[in-house]
């Protein structure tokens, strides 16, 4: 009866101003809450950088084999052209000698693994432009395990009425990865609609003017275009190039329910700055060497060509690093990490593919991927921003991000894999991400223990021709453990791992799938958190030579980093906040239930009955 009463005297508290405000801050409170709660429901309907439309419509069927391939970090996608992220980050196809600018269609070219990259004004790629009225919906994707860019364009003709009838044009870009010389445009275009669809094809070289020179040849019973061209350079010298190209029509019509495919092959050959005086010699040794290519690769399937570089890509990322959780902003996006790899590996050269490379030279390097002492020495670089770059901006930034990663390597011990070109590059880039260090005997991982809280995992580290992955990951309670897995290439060797301290028995690696979890400790003064050896004796005596003085669970060990504010303080707050509540309450039953409250909490029946004293009152006056 008595909270009856009290919830009817609940509207007079809106009669007073501080009452209103309470309310007007707490309903706003609570909008915000919503509006933060609910942003993930509203990315998934608003989708910034997608066309609409039919040929928006048509891009995202198109696509949608790319979301998952993003998903795992595996593609770098750029829905439109207008994307911020095509200023941000250049796209570009490369072997090490010829890099390809695909967003300003630039080729850059370099004679020798030694040798500087130049620009040139010869633009490599082939324009495709449908006839009459039309709107387009384009995306981009580079895929990093295949070392190819592909476009999808979706175009919507006049005749167009749904996404069914809009036609696609698809390019794939690759500089072959063992063919240093070779590059090749594929283009696909598929027609559904009812309608005959005709597209120009061109090439930009007609505005060259006297900066290039241009015949045909023909060998045999093949036709292509030879484009002679000068790169002049700072000492006064230059650069002779040589670029042969497939001929091919200006003209072509897809009929309605059929589908074109053509595929561009492109041999650049250059050589090293030489006098005026040798140029013309230079000249005629370049294109002879290029038509010669040129012949050769006509004569070839081009789905083995595609196969082949796509396989010696897939080769290069066995190594590689995945970020499975990322909570500070230092700490490199999964995206940033294989586009930061894809660049370098594209601007490298890969001796270890090279044909004509000496068995003794290429024993020798594949020695140095396998076990390379000394390397990564230092600190690890996964917080270092100049070497993960969150925003590249173009192909001067990509090459000099190339010298900065070659320097940094050779200065930690990484000599050995700087000379195997772009598998030794992918090897040190993955051990210096984690701090991953080999000595004399064993490969030992010593990461900062503070930088835990992040999950990432290293594949495909070489260690006596296995490979091994290693994970740091955290379980459900956010506390970290590492996970150890052996992936067996030739004859089994045995391996063995202990953690920080080995104060256990290390344990056996197999090339089980579930692999083997072991726990972080953390020793003072710091040492690796794990050691990898083929020499079970070797870890055995590790921890009579490591003189720690205590040997702590991660947990403790950051407990006692970041112990936080006494108990003292916390308790003098509680206990603070405590009295204002229950001083603001005691205010408020005095001001609405103690003796003198306000008239609309008292009860119903003393109000009728003071209304009618009142009127008695009045009547006897009368």
């Amino acid at each position: 009866m008595w909270l009856h009463q009290r919830l009817k005297g609940f509207p007079g508290l809106l009669s007073s101003s501080w009452a209103r405000r309470v309310l007007a801050v707490l309903c706003f409170l609570l909008i915000v809450y919503w509006y933060l709660s609910s942003s993930s429901l509203f990315r998934i309907v608003w989708r910034p950088g997608q066309s609409s439309g039919a040929a928006g419509e048509c891009l995202q069927v198109e696509t949608k084999l790319w979301k998952a391939l993003s998903d795992r970090g595996d593609a770098y996608v750029v829905h439109t052209a207008a994307d911020e992220r095509t200023v941000m980050k250049p796209i570009v196809v490369g072997n090490g000698y010829i890099l390809v600018d695909i967003g300003s269609n630039q080729l850059w070219v370099s004679a020798s693994a030694s040798s500087p990259a130049y620009a040139t004004e010869y633009p490599p790629l082939l324009a495709i432009k449908p006839s009459g009225l039309y709107t387009q919906a384009q995306a981009t994707a580079v895929l990093f395990r295949d070392g190819v860019v592909s476009t999808v364009r979706c175009i919507q003709t006049v005749q167009s009425k749904s996404p069914r009838d809009c036609v696609s044009v698809h390019e794939y870009f690759m500089c072959h990865r063992s063919r240093p010389h070779l590059c090749l445009q594929r283009i696909h275009i598929s027609n559904p609609s009812q309608k005959v669809v005709a597209f120009e094809m061109f090439s930009l070289t007609s505005s060259f003017g006297a900066k290039f020179t241009t015949s045909m040849e023909k060998v045999e019973d093949r036709q292509f275009l030879l484009y002679s061209g000068r790169v002049p350079v700072l000492s006064g010298k230059i650069v002779p190039l040589v670029v042969v190209t497939k001929k091919l029509v200006d003209r072509v019509q897809v009929s309605p329910k059929t589908e074109f495919t053509e595929t561009v092959f492109s041999v650049v050959y250059t050589s090293e700055p030489v006098e005026s005086t040798k140029l013309e010699e230079t000249f005629n040794k370049l294109r002879e060497s290029a038509k010669k290519e040129m012949l050769d690769v006509m004569h070839m399937g081009t789905e083995d060509l595609f196969r082949e570089h796509e396989q010696m890509w897939s080769d290069l990322f066995i190594s590689g690093v995945e970020m499975r959780k990322s909570v500070d902003s230092h700490t490199p996006s999964s995206e940033t990490v294989n586009i930061t790899l894809y660049y370098i590996l594209s601007s490298s050269p890969a001796p270890l593919l090279d044909p004509l490379i000496a068995s003794e030279d290429q024993e020798k390097m594949e020695a140095s991927l396998n076990y390379v002492d000394h390397c990564f020495a230092g600190h690890a670089t996964m917080h270092a921003e100049n070497l993960w770059p969150k925003t590249i901006s173009s192909i001067s930034q990509v090459l000099q991000l190339l010298e900065l990663w070659k320097l940094t390597l050779q200065k930690r011990g990484c000599k050995a894999l700087v000379a195997a070109g772009a598998h030794g590059l992918m090897q040190g880039m993955v051990l210096s991400f984690g701090g991953l260090q080999f000595t004399e005997n064993h490969l030992q991982f010593q990461s900062d223990p503070h930088v835990l809280h992040n999950s990432y995992a290293l594949r495909g580290i070489h260690y006596n021709k296995d490979l091994i992955n290693l994970a740091v990951l955290l379980d459900h309670d956010e506390k970290p453990f590492l996970h150890v897995s052996v992936k067996l290439q030739g004859k089994p060797v045995q391996l063995y791992a202990c953690e920080a301290g080995c104060l256990n028995e290390p344990v056996e690696l197999t090339s089980e799938v579930r692999g083997h979890m072991f726990p972080v400790m953390v020793t003072q003064p710091l040492t690796p958190l794990l050691y990898i050896s083929t020499d079970l004796t070797h870890l055995q005596d590790l921890r009579h030579t490591l003189h720690v003085k205590a040997i702590l669970p991660h947990e403790e060990h950051m407990a006692k980093q970041n112990p936080g504010l006494p108990f003292l303080f916390w308790f003098s707050v509680a206990s603070l906040i405590t009295l204002f509540h229950l001083f603001l309450f005691k205010l408020i039953y005095n001001e609405y239930c103690g003796p003198g409250a306000k008239p609309f909490f008292r009860s119903k029946e003393r109000r009728t009955e003071r209304n009618l004293i009142t009127r008695w009152k009045l009547l006897m006056s009368d």
